[in-house]
């Protein structure tokens, strides 16, 4: 059985952290963009894994475990808000959503 290094996972993690942050730069619909700072935030716990495995801890499970348990309310909180400036507004486009200019 091949047994992955570490630094297989942290080129996983970096390729997911880029492809969330130039979903985040290029999208225009806000549910895209917030499912690619999702997929960020799932990288960054991926490379906490990956260090915690190979440093033989298990500090950065436990920290990943706090940080799912705040981002399921942050999730809640995040699709909340998009629904509501649907209902307000009736689109999730960004470039309509320009109501805090004058």
């Amino acid at each position: 059985m091949i047994h992955p290094t570490l630094t297989a996972y942290l080129v996983v993690s970096a390729l997911l952290f880029g492809l969330g942050f130039f979903g985040v730069l290029l999208r225009k619909n806000t549910l895209i963009i917030y499912l690619c700072l999702e997929l960020m935030l799932v990288a960054s716990m991926v490379a906490l894994v990956a260090f915690s495995r190979f440093n033989g801890t298990l500090d950065g499970d436990v920290f990943v475990f706090f940080v799912l348990t705040i981002a399921a309310a942050e999730v809640a909180v995040g699709l909340a808000l998009i629904v509501a400036l649907f209902r307000r507004r009736h689109t999730v486009q960004v470039e309509e959503l320009n109501f805090l200019k004058h």
